[in-house]
């Protein structure tokens, strides 16, 4: 069987688990500047560069990724949130991107086989792409609107170097995740389908929306529906919804995108919304029981947390949703379905 058809069949027998975010754990190990640069010889400060930690602090990574595995999740995610050449060039750590997406899938793939091996329980590797630091479809010069930082085949050409080595890596899956710009989106899925041209074979692609207000869309104006739309050509073995806001807020969006995407749902909201320090207060069992309820009603696929969440706040939704049923994927009705900012379907 292929990862697709695995993870496929793996969730029509149960709701499965995604992990959690790899900054929170990184900031709460301490590392001191001097142990994100590591012997790299890089001449910036990298702290704060969680990335690079893959390849200067791997049993950290491994540590984080082995409490999420003890916690109950089944599909993990790499730490390469940030692992593409334009979000690097901060830290002038550019050249060593392909470096890093390969350590970072080598160790979630390494605890994921070894966790496997003892237990008998299938794991999946997630091969994260964050939406980088520039946007496709906005101008940052608010005096000229058609102004762009980068044009849209380097932001393709950027993806397609990160998914090769996140591939090179282990993963089983490219998740594109943190969406607020479709158009970046866009970019990741050609430059992952021209991989799969390249090599004639199925890289199956995770892809997650994330909203920027409570009206439902994200920062280039899309609504979850027309977002669902645009890239369902791609047939993604899971959308869904991540960071945004907690699970509470995200719920009605959760609700429409179940009842029309024809993929396995996937949704990690953050534990609550940040207080006026930054920080999240939301409670291991209260984010638990937001999503025990949207597993109740048949909403999700895969449930995790994204910002604020920790292994504990994984481990309570893996008590939570045990034994829930599993959602149902719906049929799609025969009918063209196109989308602007808004969801546009022309009946058969």
């Amino acid at each position: 069987m292929t990862p697709r058809e695995r993870l496929q069949a793996a969730a029509s027998r149960q709701l499965l688990v995604k992990d959690g975010p790899y900054g929170t754990e990184i900031q709460r190990a301490g590392l001191a500047p001097e142990d994100y640069a590591g012997d790299t010889g890089l001449a910036q400060d990298q702290k704060g560069n969680n990335d690079l930690v893959n390849l200067t602090q791997p049993q950290v990574i491994r540590a984080i990724c082995d409490s999420y595995i003890a916690a109950g999740a089944t599909v993990l995610a790499t730490n390469t949130f940030n692992a593409n050449r334009i979000s690097q060039a901060d830290y002038g750590a550019e050249a060593l991107v392909h470096e890093i997406n390969v350590a970072a899938a080598r160790i979630i793939r390494a605890a994921c086989d070894e966790a496997s091996a003892k237990d008998g329980i299938e794991r999946f590797v997630c091969g994260a792409m964050g939406p980088t630091n520039k946007t496709l479809s906005l101008s940052p010069d608010v005096e000229d609107p058609g102004f762009r930082e980068v044009s849209f085949d380097e932001i393709v050409e950027v993806y397609r170097e990160q998914a090769v080595a996140l591939l090179e890596g282990g993963a089983d899956f490219i998740l594109i995740e943190t969406v607020f710009d479709t158009l970046n989106c866009k970019a990741a899925i050609m430059a992952v389908k021209q991989l799969e041209r390249e090599r004639g074979e199925d890289i199956p692609l995770m892809i997650s929306l994330t909203l920027t207000d409570l009206s439902g869309r994200n920062l280039s104006g899309h609504t979850v529906e027309a977002f669902w739309y645009t890239v369902r050509h791609a047939k993604p073995v899971t959308i869904g919804l991540n960071c945004s806001f907690g699970a509470e807020q995200l719920r009605p969006h959760v609700q429409l995108l179940s009842r029309i995407a024809d993929a396995l749902l996937m949704a990690y909201p953050n534990a609550g919304l940040p207080n006026d320090l930054g920080q999240y207060d939301e409670l291991p069992e209260t984010t638990a029981s937001f999503l025990r309820d949207w597993a109740e009603n048949g909403r999700a696929n895969i449930l995790g947390g994204c910002c604020g969440s920790t292994p504990e706040h994984i481990a309570a939704i893996a008590r939570a949703i045990g034994g829930m049923p599993v959602r149902a994927i719906p049929a799609a009705e025969p009918e063209m379905r196109l989308a602007g900012l808004e969801p546009f379907t022309i009946a058969a």
